[in-house]
C-alpha cells in the first residue's frame, strides 16, 4: 500500500483539527505559570500545522483557477510551497525515526 504526499498532510490535518496529538502535549513541558515551554514538540507540531495551511491554500488557489478567477503563477507558487513544507516536515520525521532506531539498537 502506498501512501501518497496529499494523504499524508490530509492526515496531520484532520489530528490537528480534532487536537488529538498522540499524547505529544507536554514533550515541550511547562513552567510554574503553566505557560508552554518552546520544546520539540510545539516545533513539529507548528511545522504540521503551517504545511497543512501551505496546503489548504495550495487547494484554494488551484480551486480559483479551475473557476477562472485566479492566475496559474499563484497556483504553482502556493503549490511549490506547499511541497517545500511537506518536504521539511517528512524529512525531520524521517531523521526522528532514524535517531530512534539508533537509540533502541545501544547496547546499555
Amino acid at each position: 500500500m502506498s501512501i501518497g504526499a496529499l494523504d499524508a498532510t490530509s492526515a496531520y490535518g484532520r489530528i490537528l483539527s480534532t487536537g488529538k496529538t498522540g499524547g505529544s502535549a507536554g514533550i515541550g513541558g511547562s513552567d510554574e505559570a503553566g505557560e508552554t515551554k518552546g520544546g520539540f514538540g510545539s516545533m513539529v507540531e507548528s511545522m504540521i500545522t503551517d504545511a497543512a495551511g501551505s496546503m489548504r491554500s495550495a487547494e484554494a488557489a488551484s480551486a480559483k483557477q479551475v473557476a477562472g478567477k485566479g492566475d496559474l503563477i499563484d497556483v504553482v507558487t502556493a503549490i511549490g510551497a506547499a511541497e517545500m513544507a511537506l518536504d521539511t516536515v517528512v524529512a525531520v520525521r524521517d531523521k526522528v525515526v532514524g535517531a530512534y532506531s539508533d537509540i533502541m539498537r545501544m547496547q546499555i
